[in-house]
């Protein structure tokens, strides 16, 4: 990231103001605002379960179906937030209403822990004795703090990685770079909070104190805070100009009504063609994609224009602004569509590697220390928080100076190289399992996994090349995807355009084709993707 040139902020009625682009001056607070962030949000949701059936002496069932829905609410609640932060509120004040809410919650779930009052009693050592559940005002202290941290996550998820964007000037090179270079980092300082929050941060919880162990993700949020408005002067706050969403309408109703009409042979100097002084989306040039659509940007006699030029029915007459902006969404689309099955490949890849292990060997070389099965995924998250500085400093210079492109390739080349990474992926999956299943079935054993089966001789180590291959793929595909889609739609919709990469990922992450026993009635091809699934009917090894 390189430093802008300030510009002075001009208010002119007839001018558009002109904007001083902090750049890189605010990336510290913003990236410090996120780092920490997300080492309180996951640090507490990441031992979650065990919390619930541990200290509110929850069944496992209860705790698992609470959890449930609070992630489904969660994840449904940020097209809430993205939608309220584009239309009414902006990207500033969202962030900053929902990281108060998010600290709230993380705070009112460590005071469970913290004082005694506030989760049941402790159950009993010996076989047979009762638990405790908890009672109603304990479930509410809960819940209220449950109901923090969905807003926060609503305002929080949507936002941030947008509120960083615009920092930066997109109309200058150093800004498009900058841009370019703070979705890098931003990724990177994600996927290091999730390292510290599975490991460090887990192991405080589990080892020492509920208490403190919860205290410190609520301590992150609190500095999380402290940051953010630590750059409240400095921040550009792009205001909302109402919903996105009902001028995409009116322009399908439009071209509907208009459909029986015939386009004109200069439909650039023909059609209408106005766009709001303060608009803070750039300007679309006319394109001949889509052009059914063009059509309800047709003056007719029965049309009116205000005197400002705006139509007089906006449901009758659409600007060809409106319509390229409708034009711009329609073309991720595509795009959109090949992710799904890109995250449905490295959703096998992070959930299924914890079964892969637990029917390995875990042990390192000869030593009695074994890596719990879960961990495993870390080696993906360590691949990405090494490769991504190298990345962004030394390739894209190069490649920059070879094809004189701002992120050194095209956003779709990165995808795609990406998703061909994961193809590559799956299929090192796929050769690694069968090695292990073989072994398991024909060697050996070198014990029993309760509810799964067979522990195989072959070395849980083997499964690090394809989560590291996974890791270059999401440092490709993943932060590709979040940056075309920050691009291409307009600047109005771009909450929205990061929330659409969430519920891609989340959506990809339901379903279940694998049994528990990964040794018996799976797949012949497991991780092979579009492959057809023949299903191989062999018994358990006894």
């Amino acid at each position: 990231m390189e430093n802008e040139k300030d510009e002075q902020l001009v208010l002119d009625d007839d001018d558009e103001p002109q904007i001083n682009y902090p750049g890189v001056k605010a990336m510290p607070l913003i990236i410090g605002n996120e780092t920490f962030e997300k080492l309180g949000a996951i640090g507490t949701l990441s031992n979650l379960l065990v919390y619930l059936t541990t200290v509110f002496n929850m069944k496992s069932i209860t705790a698992t179906t609470l959890l449930n829905v609070f992630n489904g609410t969660t994840n449904f609640s940020t097209l809430l937030g993205a939608y309220l932060c584009d239309t009414y509120f902006g990207r500033y004040k969202t962030l900053g209403f929902a990281s108060i809410a998010s600290f709230a919650g993380l705070l009112l779930i460590d005071l469970t822990a913290v004082f005694k009052g506030l989760h049941p009693r402790e159950c009993g050592s010996k076989e047979g004795s009762h638990c405790t559940s908890a009672t109603p005002a304990q479930w509410l202290f809960l819940l209220t703090g449950f109901a923090l941290m969905i807003i926060g996550a609503a305002g929080i998820r949507p936002c941030n990685l947008a509120f960083g964007a615009d920092q930066f000037n997109p109309n200058t090179e150093s800004g498009k770079r900058g841009i370019n270079s703070f979705f890098n980092w931003y990724f990177f300082t994600l996927t290091f909070a999730q390292m510290v929050s599975v490991t460090l941060v887990v192991y405080v919880q589990s080892e020492v104190s509920w208490s403190i162990g919860l205290g410190i993700p609520a301590i992150f949020m609190f500095i999380s805070l402290v940051l953010f408005f630590g750059g409240t002067k400095m921040y550009v706050k792009v205001k909302p100009q109402g919903s996105p969403f009902t001028s995409m309408a009116r322009v399908v109703v439009v071209a509907v009504k208009k459909r029986r009409l015939e386009l004109p042979q200069q439909p650039r100097s023909s059609l209408f063609n106005y766009r709001p002084l303060k608009s803070i989306n750039s300007a679309l040039p006319h394109s001949s994609q889509f052009r059914f659509l063009n059509k309800a940007a047709i003056i007719t006699p029965e049309d009116k224009i205000n005197p400002d030029g705006s139509a007089s029915d906006p449901w009758n007459l659409c600007s060809i602004q409106q319509v390229e902006e409708m034009k711009c969404v329609l073309k991720v689309v595509p795009v959109w569509a090949a992710a799904i099955t890109y995250f449905i490949a490295m959703t096998q890849q992070t959930q299924y590697v914890v079964f892969q292990a637990l029917q390995s060997n875990r042990h390192i070389f000869s030593s009695t220390f074994q890596i719990p099965a879960a961990s495993y995924t870390v080696f993906t998250m360590i691949t990405l928080v090494i490769f991504l500085p190298i990345y962004d400093r030394i390739i894209v210079p190069q490649l920059r100076r070879v094809t004189s492109k701002e992120g050194g390739i095209s956003l779709l080349q990165r995808i795609g190289f990406g998703i061909s990474l994961t193809v590559l992926a799956s299929l090192v999956s796929a050769l690694v399992e069968g090695k292990r299943r073989n072994l398991a079935l024909t060697k050996p054993t070198l014990g029993y996994e309760p509810h799964r089966g067979d522990i195989s001789s072959m070395s849980a180590l083997w499964l690090v090349p394809q989560l590291s291959l996974a890791g270059f793929a999401e440092s490709f595909t993943a932060i590709g995807l979040v940056e075309f889609y920050y691009k291409q739609f307009p600047e109005n919709m771009r909450s929205v355009a990061v929330t659409i990469v969430h519920r891609t990922t989340e959506g990809a992450a339901t379903g279940n084709w694998l049994p528990e026993d990964l040794n018996k009635d799976i797949s012949a091809v497991h991780s092979n993707g579009a492959a057809t699934m023949e299903m191989e009917k062999k018994s358990d090894k006894s």
